[in-house]
């Protein structure tokens, strides 16, 4: 029993080191870029669809639910995303919230670009979305969400306008979050 108690140990340290060395991949606050407004995509190509792989691959290896491209130093209107688990990643490109419901509910969300300090807030949003985006192949699309998935989009869409949650947090949380995010100073004798 001690054995298998072990080997469990030493295989959720491993996928905690891993998912660790993926976040050492997404930029992290306060990189200027995540403050960025992206550009819209005009060329549908090999390297967007490069793009969109590398961005689905670091989303599920770091357990995110959405990632978008300026998280990757790339400011192009693209993000990945996946309602739920039992969903596979989807890819939206140049999307724009067309509509989004009058019923809204406060959730704590975090995110991979606050990861490292395991930053959570709450955010209030809109229940339901409805987005105009193109598929990686340069088809138009609208989608719809509620819930968790239409919570998901709207945070992605944030990061492609170069807003963080930190921003739609009340006051006290964004203090607290911001007393997180801040290097600690250094502090020791000077020779």
């Amino acid at each position: 029993m001690a054995e298998t108690e072990d080997r469990n140990g030493e295989k959720r340290a491993e996928l905690e080191a891993r998912r660790l060395y993926l976040l050492s991949t997404v930029r992290q606050y306060p990189d200027p870029v995540l403050r960025m407004q992206t550009h819209e995509v005009t060329q549908f190509d090999g390297a967007l669809h490069e793009l969109v792989q590398r961005m689905q691959s670091v989303m599920e290896r770091a357990n995110g639910a959405g990632l978008a491209a300026p998280q990757l130093g790339v400011l192009q209107r693209v993000f990945v995303h996946r309602g739920d688990e039992d969903n596979a990643p989807v890819a939206f490109v140049n999307p724009h919230i067309v509509e989004s419901s009058d019923d809204r509910s406060t959730s704590e969300e975090g995110c991979l670009s606050l990861g490292a300090a395991e930053v959570l807030v709450e955010v209030e949003r809109p229940v339901r979305v409805s987005i105009q985006a193109m598929t990686p192949d340069g088809q138009p699309v609208a989608f719809e969400a509620e819930g968790f998935e239409a919570r998901v989009i709207q945070h992605e869409i944030d990061h492609l306008d170069g807003i963080l949650i930190i921003d739609r947090a009340e006051s006290d949380q964004r203090r607290a979050a911001l007393a997180k995010l801040r290097p600690e100073p250094l502090l020791g004798a000077l020779r």
